[in-house]
C-alpha cells in the first residue's frame, strides 16, 4: 500500500482526539513580565553638635514622586572601624524617621549608614553621613606651687578641660628659667579627666606654660604662664646698708653636689694643672704638682644657696682645710665664693695669680705661688699651700700701702662673716681644726695650718714665716 494511503487514517484520528480535548479546557496567554523596581533614594541629616551630646539623626526616603511609607530602615554605626548595629525605624506617611545619635569624642566614631532592603516595586537603597563635632573651646591651666625650696621636689599639674569635661590627649610643656628663653621640655599625656602631673627639682626661679592642640571635639589651646620662686634652704647673709660690695665680680659657681658638706681630696687632675701653671705656680715654686692636693666641697653662698668650691692646697694641710670649712658648711657659715685663685689670671706685681683680684673678689683661697702683697721679692706663706684666706672682703688686711681690699669693714664685725675677735665662731671653729688666726685683726682673713695640728704647739709669727720678720705676712 501507497505510504499516503497508510497515514492518512493515523492523521485523521489525531485530529478527531485533539478536538475532543479542545472542546473541554480554558486556554490562558503567556503572563505579563514583571516592571523593573522603581529607583529610591535614601539619605541621612544631622546638626553639628558637640561631643557626648545628642544629635538628631533624620532618615528620608523616596522615589522622585513619591515618598515610601512604612519601610524598615536599618541604622548602623561605626565604632573603631567595625560597623554595629544601632537601631531599625519605620518611615512614616512622609517618609522620614528620626534617631537620635549621641556623639563620640572621637569623629571616626560618629559615621552612621542606613540599609533598606526595597521591595517589590522599589529598588534597594543605602546611605552614609559623618556627623561633624562641634568643637568645644578648651582652657588650658598648669598649677603649681608658688615657690619651692631649693633642691626640694615640687608637683606640676597640667589641667585641659573643655564644655566641663576633661580632655584625653598629647600637651607640650615649656619652661624659662630666670634670664633664659622658653624652651620645650616634656610632652605629657592627660587621662580622660584631661589631667597630668610630673615632679621637677628647680635650682633657680622657672616660669611654666603648656600648649595643647585641637582635638576632635576640642579647640586648641594655650595656657597662662606660671612661675615657681626658688628660695634658698640656707639662711642668705644680711650685710649693713652701708656695706661696700665687692669691686670684683665673679659668676655663681656651680651647686652643690651630694648632701652636707661632701668634701672631696684629690690629686691634680691635667686640666687643672694646665690653668695653673703660670697664673698661681710657676717653675721655682717651693711645692710641686706631687706635693699639692685639690679639695672640692660644698659651701653657703651668702645668698642662702649651696655651692661646690674648689681650692688647691698642700697635701699635708689640705685634710685640717677640709675639716673646717665641713664644719663651717655644718654651722651655716658662708662664703662669698670658693674660686681657685688661677681663676683670676697672672699677676706680674705679685708674681703669681692676682690675689688683689681675689681678694676684691671676696673669694676664699689657699695655694699661690706668689710674693708677699705689699712686699715684692718676699716669699708669700701661700706659695707653700699652707696658708688659707677665707672671706677676705669682710675680713681686710693691712699691707704696707694701706687696708686690702677695702678699709670699711676695718673695724666692723658680723656674726657668721666677719671676725675682729679669737672668741668669734668661725676663728675658734678654725682652731679647733689646727689653723692659726696668725696676725689677728691686722690680717683678719688669713689662717695658717700649724703643725701638729689644734694641738700642736703655738709657733709664733715669726716661726711660722721667718721669711717676714717684722711685718705681716700675707
Amino acid at each position: 500500500m501507497p505510504l499516503g494511503s497508510r497515514l492518512l487514517p493515523s492523521l485523521l484520528a489525531l485530529s478527531i482526539a485533539l478536538a475532543g480535548a479542545l472542546a473541554g479546557a480554558v486556554v490562558t496567554a503567556p503572563a505579563a513580565r514583571a516592571l523593573d523596581p522603581v529607583p529610591t533614594l535614601l539619605t541621612l541629616e544631622a546638626p553639628a553638635a558637640p561631643a557626648e551630646e545628642t544629635s538628631d539623626v533624620s532618615v528620608s526616603l523616596g522615589t522622585a514622586s513619591a515618598p515610601v511609607l512604612a519601610a524598615s530602615v536599618t541604622l548602623e554605626r561605626r565604632v573603631g572601624g567595625t560597623w554595629r548595629p544601632l537601631t531599625t525605624v519605620v518611615t512614616d506617611d512622609a517618609g522620614h524617621a528620626v534617631v537620635p545619635v549621641r556623639l563620640g569624642k572621637v569623629a571616626a566614631d560618629n559615621v552612621v549608614r542606613a540599609l533598606w532592603a526595597g521591595d517589590e516595586a522599589h529598588a534597594p537603597a543605602r546611605a552614609t553621613l559623618t556627623i561633624r563635632l562641634r568643637r568645644l573651646t578648651s582652657l588650658l591651666v598648669v598649677r603649681a606651687p608658688a615657690r619651692v625650696v631649693d633642691e626640694q621636689q615640687v608637683r606640676v599639674e597640667v589641667r585641659w578641660r573643655a564644655g566641663g569635661r576633661g580632655v584625653a590627649g598629647r600637651v607640650q610643656v615649656l619652661r624659662r628659667d630666670a634670664g633664659g628663653s622658653w624652651r620645650a621640655v616634656r610632652w605629657v599625656r592627660t587621662g580622660g579627666l584631661g589631667v597630668a602631673r610630673f615632679d621637677v627639682r628647680p635650682r633657680v626661679d622657672t616660669a611654666w606654660k603648656a600648649k595643647a592642640p585641637a582635638v576632635d571635639w576640642a579647640t586648641r589651646a594655650n595656657s597662662v604662664v606660671r612661675r615657681i620662686d626658688n628660695v634658698p634652704s640656707g639662711t642668705p647673709v644680711t650685710l649693713p646698708a652701708a656695706a661696700p660690695k665687692p669691686r670684683v665680680s665673679v659668676p655663681r659657681q656651680p651647686r652643690a653636689v651630694g648632701a652636707g658638706p661632701n668634701a672631696a681630696v684629690g690629686r691634680i687632675p691635667d686640666d687643672v694643672w694646665r690653668t695653673m701653671r703660670g697664673r698661681s705656680w710657676h717653675r721655682g715654686c717651693p711645692v710641686g704638682r706631687s706635693g699639692l692636693r685639690l679639695l672640692r666641697i660644698n659651701y653657703w653662698g651668702y645668698d642662702g644657696y649651696r655651692y661646690r668650691g674648689e681650692l688647691i692646697a698642700n697635701a699635708d694641710a689640705v685634710g685640717a682645710m677640709s675639716a673646717a670649712l665641713a664644719e663651717m658648711y655644718r654651722r651655716e657659715l658662708p662664703l662669698r665664693s670658693m674660686y681657685r685663685v688661677d681663676r683670676f689670671g697672672w699677676s706680674a706685681r705679685l708674681g703669681g695669680a692676682d690675689d688683689y683680684a681675689s681678694m676684691a673678689a671676696g673669694n676664699t683661697s689657699a695655694f699661690n705661688c706668689r710674693d708677699v702683697v705689699g712686699r715684692p721679692g718676699v716669699r708669700s706663706p701661700h706659695s707653700y699651700g699652707r696658708s688659707l684666706d677665707v672671706n677676705p672682703w669682710e675680713n681686710p688686711y693691712r699691707a704696707s700701702h694701706g687696708w686690702t681690699p677695702n678699709s670699711w669693714w676695718v673695724g666692723r664685725s658680723h656674726p657668721r662673716v666677719a671676725w675682729r675677735s679669737s672668741s668669734h665662731r668661725v676663728v675658734s671653729l678654725m682652731a679647733s681644726h689646727g689653723l692659726r688666726w696668725t696676725y689677728g685683726t691686722a690680717d683678719a682673713h688669713h689662717f695658717d695650718a700649724v703643725p701638729g695640728g689644734a694641738a700642736g704647739r703655738a709657733l709664733t709669727p715669726a716661726e711660722l714665716h721667718p721669711q717676714c720678720v717684722g711685718f705681716v705676712c700675707k
